[in-house]
């Protein structure tokens, strides 16, 4: 199962190897104020893809941070709830008209 799980990267690896080979080319990003990059398509592409990547990354983490902090408060919550339950005092029998209230 390893040595399938690494000829699976291998031929991942090379197809990306060939892809970029193949995307040598150079083009140019223009942004404001007469502003341009001349880069290789590529770098261009990676670049995407890093951006891509750390802003899904970032989403995640602040998602997981709020999800913990409301986890935390919520069981807080749960204990001091607890705690008043438990100090209601609860009868061990029913009252006498306990029957014939049903």
């Amino acid at each position: 199962m390893r040595l399938l799980l690494w000829l699976l990267r291998g031929l991942v690896f090379f197809l990306l190897l060939g892809f970029a080979l193949k995307n040598d080319g150079i083009v140019t990003l223009r942004f404001f104020f007469e502003t341009e990059w001349r880069l290789p398509l590529i770098a261009v592409i990676l670049l995407t893809f890093v951006v891509g990547v750390l802003l899904g990354v970032t989403a995640a983490v602040l998602t997981l941070r709020n999800q913990r902090r409301e986890i935390r408060r919520l069981r807080e919550n749960a204990s001091g709830a607890s705690a008043s339950v438990s100090a209601i005092s609860v009868r061990d029998t029913p009252p006498a008209d306990y029957l014939r209230s049903l």
